[in-house]
C-alpha cells in the first residue's frame, strides 16, 4: 500500500508522519501520537466520543482520514487543560458533576468548546439540541446541560 506523509498541528505542536491512506484520524491520534484521550465508541460517527476540533470546528475523528487533515490544526482533549489546571469547560463539567464514567467526556468537552465559540446557546432547549450528537449512557445529561448553561452565560475565555 502506498503511504503518504502528512504534517499536522496538534495542540500547538507540529507533527510529520507517514501514514496509510486508510488510517483514521482517531487511530492516528491514539496510535501515532499516543494521544489516547480521544475515545472511540461506535466507530460510525454516532456517539460523539471521538470528537476533536479540526481547524476550530468539531469533527468525528472516527470518520475522518488522517490524510485529509494534512496541513490542518487539530485540538484534542489533551490540549484543553492540565490535571492541576483544568480548562474552563473541563472545570465546569467537574463543578456540575457532568461526568460519571468519563468515556464520553472528552468528546463532550470538545463539542462544547466548538459550540460555545460559534453558537449562542441561549436556552436549555438550544443546549440540548446542540449536544444531541453526543451520547452519554451514565449521566442523564442534566448536569452536562447545567455546566454548558453556566459557560454560555459567562462566555469568557474557555482555557
Amino acid at each position: 500500500m502506498v503511504e503518504k506523509t502528512i504534517t499536522v498541528g496538534v495542540n500547538g505542536m507540529s507533527y510529520t508522519r507517514t501514514v496509510e491512506p486508510r488510517m483514521l484520524l482517531s487511530d492516528f491520534l491514539r496510535q501515532e501520537l499516543t494521544l489516547t484521550g480521544t475515545h472511540v465508541g461506535c466507530e460510525h460517527g454516532v456517539c460523539g466520543a471521538c470528537t476533536v476540533l479540526l481547524d476550530g470546528r468539531s469533527v468525528r475523528s472516527c470518520l475522518t482520514l488522517a490524510v485529509q487533515v494534512d496541513g490542518s490544526e487539530i485540538e484534542t482533549i489533551e490540549g484543553q487543560g492540565e490535571i492541576d489546571r483544568l480548562g474552563r469547560v473541563q472545570e465546569a463539567f467537574r463543578q456540575h458533576h457532568g461526568l460519571q464514567c468519563g468515556f464520553c467526556t472528552p468528546g463532550f468537552i470538545m463539542a462544547v468548546t466548538d459550540l460555545l465559540r460559534h453558537h449562542p446557546l441561549e436556552s436549555d432547549e438550544q443546549i440540548r439540541e446542540a449536544l444531541s450528537g453526543n451520547i452519554c449512557r451514565c449521566t442523564g445529561y442534566e448536569n452536562i446541560v447545567n455546566a454548558v448553561r453556566e459557560l454560555a452565560r459567562e462566555r469568557g475565555p474557555l482555557t
